[in-house]
């Protein structure tokens, strides 16, 4: 049985996710330059050391508003059926949380965006998708008994559908819908990626160095 957090752990937790959301409000309203410690702990009324005793960087904050840490899904992974295959658990759980997660178009624009100009947000970006995808390997691995290599696999090929359809939404206007991208991702994943079985029209060569007939041929 989870045990549910105490009162001094849930205060904790709305004082990380208030810091966080301020330090991602003023990337969105004045720019990288303005997300210091102490402006970010002035939006929420607390110190500048009371941030910094909760994020090591401004990334890792920034990073935090837009990608929180995924035990939600993990947690909706192990609420599933017993013995559902984990295609049907990913089918399930992915659309809703995932969009859940990821919250509105202007904000994933916005990310891709900065950490395109930022390596460091980019970077803390990174990190957190590993962190993020370990644990649903933990996870998977736990609830179907697969070894961790079939695992990782699995979680890096559900890993390739959700930012395929997050960079597929971010790319249009939003009105396509996160959540029906990701069920159709992970459908085409499951069923063997329909569109890898098409020929490839024949193209000719290349021009260029290393591509012509070369002298004296």
């Amino acid at each position: 049985m989870t045990r549910r957090p105490g009162l001094r752990e849930r205060k904790k937790q709305e004082t990380r996710t208030a810091l966080s959301r301020a330090a991602w409000e003023l990337l969105a309203d004045e720019g990288l330059a303005a997300v210091t410690p102490e402006n970010v702990a002035a939006r929420v009324g607390v110190s500048g050391n009371t941030f910094r005793n909760y994020f090591g960087s401004r990334e890792e904050a920034i990073v935090e508003a837009v990608i929180p840490r995924a035990g939600s899904i993990a947690d909706a992974l192990r609420a599933r059926p017993a013995g559902e295959p984990v295609w049907d658990s990913l089918a399930e759980v992915l659309p809703g949380e995932v969009t859940a997660m990821v919250g509105s178009h202007a904000d994933v624009v916005v990310l891709m965006r900065v950490a395109q100009e930022n390596p460091a947000i980019l970077a803390q970006h990174l990190t957190a998708v590993e962190a993020a995808k370990r644990l649903l390997a933990e996870t998977i691995a736990e609830r179907s008994g697969g070894d961790g290599l079939s695992s990782r696999l699995l979680v890096e090929a559900a890993g390739a559908a959700i930012r395929a359809s997050v960079e597929t939404w971010a790319a249009g206007d939003g009105s396509a819908g996160l959540a029906g991208l990701v069920r159709e991702s992970v459908a085409q994943l499951r069923a063997g990626l329909p569109a890898g079985t098409r020929t490839l029209a024949a193209l000719p060569p290349a021009s260029g160095p290393g591509h012509g007939s070369g002298a004296g041929a």
